[in-house]
């Protein structure tokens, strides 16, 4: 449709102009990576939570709500606030012991003076970017290709140049600024869809009605079905959120981005803001389930609910909210990889760091042009692979001293053989190979690396 294509145009023109003028274009190499190391705590914060919206929050939180109930939005709304409130004792100590830090594989370079742990990190960091560039690009080019009748595979290029249209001109100065802004109209849009949904939808006790998913049978944590849901979705889904900030460059740059004495109330406050936007889709969810609408696609149940629900103008707000969160992600995900280019290369150049982010961008664009693919698949595989790193970190951050031929061992060993059976997992949609390669990934990593460790006699310190 063409207000598609004005949604698009009139997103582009807002953020590169609030970039060009409220930002300077970046010819230093460390401001663009991480500013001036002194950002204001509120900015930060929408930042932050705008970072954090991935299509899964938008989509997936719908979906599990409609589908699973109650259950299914607790086990995907807790540990994705959780974990940014967890993440803040180690962003504050990541910031005091290398003030002058920009990347995660920086700093474990820094610690271990290895470049196979080096390596190892940048490896794990660059893939996430990528699967999570992939999987924006898929969610967002699904609907707005439908609506256009622009090719998938070229929508999913016009998103691209989109977002590194303004995210070249500044860096992660132009990033967090319009990140801010995109949080701002989230946070509107979905707090007004939940107000009208349940309006126009029967009320509060179609929204109760609801709480069981579409089968009826998921209102309770603690019933069968809220434990076949617990272990099949809420386990494998709370480690790869509990981890995802641990393994991703994307919050690290802003703990160093954001001034040193604000990181907690940045962290706090985003970790809230995000919350409110997934709940409020979650809860058109509910609504759909209890009002017995039969989805034509669960995968974007709640475009489908606001087509039903709401004027036809109301799809104009949405897909701004959509392309804001999908976009604001790729953006982040952008300047992280150009973050990660200092650790790559000794002569440090602008050129290169914009050259990473286009490479970034072909790389998710052939994630996200996969056959078969879902949003849900890759959400819960790049979760998972983000748990690989998770407790090598946390260890060395909490001066648990380990050997970087630990580390290395523990990463390579939960990645060569908890990953792939989480895959099988996920593939086969079998709970019992998720379950279990989720546990093996954080586990392994953890317990090798200490192991070797502990037999070449380095003790905690």
């Amino acid at each position: 449709m063409d207000y598609t294509l004005i949604v698009l145009l009139a997103y582009a023109a807002v953020m590169l102009v609030v970039t060009v003028l409220m930002t300077k274009k970046e010819n230093n190499i460390g401001r663009f990576c991480v500013g001036d190391r002194n950002t204001g705590w509120m900015v930060s914060a929408l930042s932050i939570a705008a970072t954090w919206i991935w299509a899964p929050a938008l989509f997936t939180s719908t979906e599990n709500a409609y589908t699973k109930g109650f259950a299914g939005l607790f086990w995907f709304l807790l540990p994705n606030v959780l974990c940014l409130i967890l993440f803040i004792p180690f962003a504050k100590r990541i910031r005091e012991e290398m003030p002058g830090g920009i990347t995660l594989s920086g700093y474990m370079y820094g610690k271990y003076h290895s470049k196979a742990v080096k390596n190892i990190y940048l490896f794990q960091l660059g893939a996430l970017s990528a699967l999570s560039t992939g999987v924006q690009l898929l969610a967002g080019s699904k609907i707005l290709s439908m609506l256009t009748g622009i090719p998938f595979a070229a929508m999913t290029v016009i998103m691209a140049v989109i977002a590194f249209s303004y995210s070249q001109f500044s860096g992660i100065k132009a990033s967090i600024l319009t990140d801010a802004v995109q949080m701002v109209f989230m946070l509107a849009a979905s707090v007004g869809f939940v107000v009208f949904g349940v309006k126009n939808g029967g009320g509060m006790e179609t929204l109760v009605m609801g709480l069981g998913g579409a089968a009826g049978d998921a209102g309770s944590l603690f019933s069968g079905r809220g434990w076949e849901i617990f272990l099949g979705f809420g386990l494998p889904t709370t480690i790869g959120l509990i981890s995802g900030p641990f393994g991703d460059q994307c919050f690290w740059q802003r703990a160093f981005c954001v001034r040193k004495d604000r990181i907690g109330r940045a962290f706090l406050v985003g970790a809230l803001l995000f919350g409110i936007v997934p709940l409020s889709m979650g809860m058109l969810g509910f609504v759909g389930s209890g009002m017995g609408y039969a989805a034509a696609d669960t995968g974007i149940i709640n475009f489908e609910l606001i087509s039903t629900l709401f004027p036809a103008w109301a799809v104009i707000p949405f897909l701004f909210m959509v392309v804001s969160g999908l976009l604001s992600t790729i953006d982040s995900n952008l300047c992280a990889v150009s973050s990660l280019t200092t650790d790559i290369f000794k002569e440090k150049t602008l050129g290169k760091t914009k050259f990473a982010m286009i490479l970034l961008l072909i790389v998710g664009i052939a994630v996200a042009n996969i056959p078969g693919l879902t949003v849900t698949h890759l959400f819960l595989m790049y979760g998972t692979l983000r748990a690989a790193t998770l407790l090598p970190t946390v260890f060395t951050l909490k001066g648990i001293k380990l050997t970087p031929q630990g580390v290395a061992a523990g990463i390579i060993s939960a990645l060569i053989i908890g990953l792939p059976v989480f895959g099988y997992g996920n593939i086969q949609g079998i709970a019992a190979y998720k379950t279990a390669g989720s546990l093996l990934t954080v586990i392994l990593s953890g317990a090798v690396a200490l192991a070797i460790s502990g037999k070449r006699g380095v003790r905690n310190g």
